[in-house]
């Protein structure tokens, strides 16, 4: 038993994955477009939940919001996990689960956003280092190119490089630590769930702001 009196020890690493996972799930695009009266972000442009999508509404606000909301939710229980001295595994299946959350909502049919705002808040509460790069390497992309997915793409497939040069590395067979295979795993899922915007900036047509 633990310090509670009630929770056995085994239970507490699967409460903490599936309260992070639940977190995750919330839609910020969806709950703030409501505020704002604005279309469902599943109803306009690319159908997507993010805030990219909710600034196609024509409100900076509410997509700021949605950018703020998504990335909180990566990073509170990532570093709430930091806080209370959680195991490394326990910590990085936190920021997992809050990813799988965005992306695979249980409030919504399991149909959710991309994650690049959830990724990068779990980012952030692992190495703000870390966090500031990928930030950077996404700003750049898209001053150069004006296409969000695309900017999103770079830092991402970037991030676990990053990630491998300034997090500790573990001793084992690999030389991994729990922290640079999560991120690596993120990066795949949200590559994967871009897709349709590389098919798009393949064949040249995808949306780019500024962009005709």
């Amino acid at each position: 038993m633990n310090e509670l009196g009630f929770i056995p020890v085994t239970l507490i690493p699967i409460i903490w994955i599936g309260s992070s996972y639940l977190l995750g799930s919330i839609s910020f695009g969806i709950i703030i477009s409501r505020g704002f009266s604005l279309p469902d972000p599943r109803t306009i442009g690319s159908g997507n939940l993010g805030a990219t999508n909710v600034l196609r509404s024509g409100k900076k606000l509410a997509a700021a919001l949605t950018l703020l909301g998504d990335a909180l939710k990566g990073w509170f229980p990532v570093w709430l996990a930091l806080q209370c001295d959680m195991p490394m595994w326990v910590i990085s299946a936190v920021g997992l689960s809050a990813f799988l959350g965005h992306l695979y909502p249980i409030y919504h049919q399991f149909k959710g956003g991309k994650g690049v705002a959830t990724a990068l808040g779990i980012m952030l509460a692992i190495s703000p280092m870390l966090a500031l790069i990928v930030i950077l390497t996404w700003t750049i992309v898209f001053v150069l190119t004006r296409y969000s997915s695309l900017s999103a793409i770079v830092a991402a497939g970037l991030a676990p490089a990053y990630a491998w040069y300034l997090l500790p590395h573990a001793d084992n067979l690999i030389g991994l630590s729990d922290y640079v295979l999560t991120i690596l795993v993120m990066v795949v899922l949200l590559i994967w769930r871009h897709k349709s915007n590389i098919k798009k900036l393949l064949n040249g047509t995808e949306s780019g702001f500024g962009k005709r």
